[in-house]
Formats: structure tokens, C-alpha cells, sequence
């Protein structure tokens, strides 16, 4: 696991995985609508100090995400995610201090719901997602797709099984919030045991990576038991190989270092 670290000192490997544990909850949560700029959220997860004039909610999201990642890394190495490690997610992310029975935090949604989109002819319509009586059956078919044994992936099969699961997610919205950052840590999950870097998409991306996912889910059924994808994904796959580049090169920087410290020393 984590190959892409190998032959990495131990300072540099660490600056790595800090900076990616800051990019990835910037980008997530930025693409929610969190504030925060990435020095600033750099700033919160290193120092533990809040940002002057920055929303509170803004500062416990970030923190809720990072320590989010710390799960997930730590759940590489079990043989199979199970629902509670999918309620362990949700709570570290979903930082809302008040009680509601009916937005539930570290379980699944007990109301419908659903969210406007903008069609092909410029008109708005409404996405209705699964009814939470079908969620549990299909979150179980969802953990057994994410669960199949991959080892060896290529690329090209970690960003395929990357987008089944997350547009089938999206799709399912298992949750009553905190959807879309829970799917962008959980797809992660084959890429990383594939040895591969995370695939992190940008808030700079945020218009068209909704806009794909709006369209996948305007001209599909709803996610069955039998097919938990019934639609082309090859335009989200497209996005995803572009925005993968956000993590490669950081990925190259800690080499391109080490290779100068390398060369330093050999002279």
C-alpha cells in the first residue's frame, strides 16, 4: 500500500502525505461551499488556531474532514468496509453539534431527498434520489462492489471502479448531508490500495463535475440491487483523468526533491 511513497525520506514522505491531507479536505470541502482557502485550511490542520473572521462551521468541517482521511487510511488494510466504518466517516465529517432524528448523523437518511439541476435544454428539473426504504439493500449491494477483491489494478481499472462507485453513491445519497464528501473519500479507497495516489477534484472543477453528474443522473434509471450503474460514465471518467493530476503532481515535486537530495549526496 501507499507504493508511491517507496524510496521517499521520511521528512519528505511526511510533507507529502501532510499535503495531500490538505489538499484533499480543501478541495472537498471547498466544493460544498466551506470558505476556507487552502492556506488557511493549511494553516488550521498544522497549527490547531482558527482563522480571524472565518464561520466556525468553516474551521470544524475542515478539522471533521482531516481527521476523516485518518479513517480511511486506517481502514486500507481490513479486508472489508463494513456499514458501521460508513457511519465512522460520516460522523467524523458531519460536525453539527444539534440532534436531529431526521437528518441522523452516522446513519442512513429517514427522509427523501432529492435536488434541482439544470437540463440539456436549459430548464430546471428536479432529481429525486432513492427513497430511504431502499437504502440499506442498496448500500449493501454498494459495499460488496466496493469490497470485490482488486488486487493489482491498473490505472485504468482504479479510475473505472472509482467512478462506478462514486456515481452509484451520489446516486443512492444515502445520507441526509455530506453526500458528496463522503463519496470522494470512499471511492478512493480501491485507488489507494491499488498503490495509486487519491484522485481529488477541484473547486475550480466544481461547475462541470456537477453538471456530469446531473446529466448521469437525468438519463438513467435509479440504482437497483441487480444494477447499481446503468449509465455511460465515460464523460466522468474523462474529468477524472484530468483532475487526478492534482495529486500526481504533488506526487512528482516529493520525487523531483528527493532526487536533488539524492544527487547532492552522491556528489
Amino acid at each position: 500500500m501507499k507504493t508511491f511513497f517507496a524510496n521517499l525520506d521520511s521528512d519528505i514522505r511526511n510533507g507529502l502525505i501532510e499535503q495531500l491531507r490538505v489538499l484533499w479536505t480543501h478541495s472537498s470541502t471547498a466544493l460544498e461551499g466551506n470558505t476556507l482557502t487552502l492556506g488557511e485550511t493549511a494553516f488550521i490542520l498544522k497549527e490547531g488556531l482558527t482563522v480571524s473572521g472565518k464561520p466556525l462551521k468553516d474551521h470544524e468541517e475542515v478539522v471533521g474532514h482531516a481527521k476523516a482521511i485518518d479513517l480511511l487510511y486506517d481502514m486500507l488494510d481490513k479486508k472489508d468496509i463494513t456499514e458501521q466504518d460508513l457511519f465512522a466517516l460520516h460522523k467524523a465529517i458531519q460536525t453539527e453539534k444539534v440532534i436531529d432524528i431526521y437528518h441522523p448523523v452516522g446513519d442512513w437518511k429517514k427522509e427523501n431527498n432529492g435536488t434541482f439541476c439544470i437540463d440539456e435544454n436549459d430548464k430546471q428539473v428536479f432529481i429525486n434520489y432513492v427513497e430511504p426504504t431502499k437504502v440499506p439493500a442498496l448500500m449493501s449491494c454498494w459495499l460488496k462492489m466496493l469490497n470485490e477483491d482488486k488486487n493489482d489494478l491498473t490505472k485504468e481499472q482504479a479510475l473505472d471502479i472509482y467512478a462506478k462507485i462514486h456515481i452509484s453513491f451520489v446516486s443512492i445519497h444515502p445520507f441526509a448531508d455530506g453526500n458528496g464528501r463522503m463519496a470522494r473519500l470512499l471511492c478512493n479507497i480501491p485507488v489507494l490500495r491499488a498503490n495509486l495516489p487519491p484522485i481529488l477534484i477541484s473547486q475550480q472543477s466544481r461547475f462541470e463535475y456537477i453538471k456530469i453528474l446531473s446529466s448521469y443522473q437525468l438519463t438513467t434509471e435509479q440504482p437497483t440491487k441487480e444494477n447499481l450503474v446503468s449509465g455511460n460514465i465515460q464523460s466522468f471518467k474523462n474529468f477524472l483523468v484530468e483532475e487526478w493530476n492534482n495529486s500526481i503532481e504533488l506526487i512528482e515535486t516529493a520525487y523531483n526533491e528527493q532526487e536533488k537530495r539524492n544527487e547532492t549526496h552522491t556528489q
